[in-house]
C-alpha cells in the first residue's frame, strides 16, 4: 500500500510543500507514482523511495554538473598557466633586453670617457707646442734685436738693401719680357709653317 502526502511528510520529517516540491520538480511523477483513494493522493513504495532519495538523486545529479565545471576550471587554469609562462618569458626577454641596453649604455659613457680625456690630454699638447711656438718666435725676435742694434746699422747697409729690392724688379722684368718675346716669336713662327 501506498502512503499519503502527511504519512510521508511525518516519516521523512519534512513539510506537505516540501513533498509538494519535490513531486513537481520530478518529470512524470504524479501519472506514474500517485493514485486517488478517496479524497487523499497516495504514493505508491516506488514513489515514496524515489522521494526518500531526492537529495541523494539530486547530489548524483550535481556531481557530473560539478564534474564539468571542475574540468572547465582545469582547462581554464591550464590555459591560464600557460598564458603565465609565455608572459614569464616574454618578461625575461625583456629583462635581458634591459640588461643588455645598460651594459651598452655603461660601455658608451666608459667610452666617451676615455675620449673626453684623450680630447683634453691633445688639446692640452697643442696649446703646449703653440706655447713654446711663441717662446721660440720670442726668443728669435729677441735675437734678431740684439744684433741689428740701431747703432751700428750703416748707411751703406741700408743702401745694399734698396739695391737688392731694385735688382730684384730688374730681374723680374726680364724674364716677363723674354716670355713675351717667346710667346710671340712661337706665334709667328707656326703662322709662316
Amino acid at each position: 500500500m501506498g502512503k499519503t502526502i502527511r504519512q510521508l511528510s511525518e516519516e521523512l520529517k519534512l513539510s506537505k510543500q516540501a513533498i509538494n516540491q519535490r513531486i513537481n520538480s520530478i518529470n512524470g511523477f504524479r501519472s506514474k507514482h500517485t493514485y486517488k483513494v478517496k479524497n487523499h493522493l497516495e504514493i505508491d513504495n516506488q514513489g515514496v523511495k524515489m522521494l526518500a532519495n531526492f537529495d541523494k538523486q539530486k547530489r548524483q545529479e550535481r556531481q557530473p554538473n560539478r564534474q564539468a565545471e571542475n574540468d572547465k576550471d582545469k582547462n581554464i587554469d591550464q590555459i591560464l598557466l600557460k598564458q603565465l609562462d609565455v608572459k614569464d618569458q616574454q618578461i625575461s626577454k625583456l629583462q635581458k633586453s634591459l640588461d643588455q641596453q645598460q651594459q651598452l649604455q655603461l660601455t658608451t659613457l666608459a667610452e666617451n670617457r676615455q675620449l673626453k680625456n684623450h680630447i683634453q690630454e691633445l688639446s692640452g699638447l697643442l696649446e703646449a707646442s703653440s706655447s713654446t711656438k711663441k717662446r721660440q718666435a720670442a726668443k728669435k725676435n729677441d735675437n734678431l734685436s740684439n744684433n741689428v742694434n740701431p747703432i751700428n746699422i750703416n748707411d751703406k747697409n741700408v743702401n745694399q738693401g734698396k739695391d737688392s729690392v731694385v735688382d730684384i724688379d730688374e730681374k723680374q722684368n726680364k724674364i716677363c719680357r723674354k716670355k713675351s718675346n717667346k710667346s710671340w716669336f712661337h706665334f709667328f713662327t707656326k703662322n709662316k709653317n
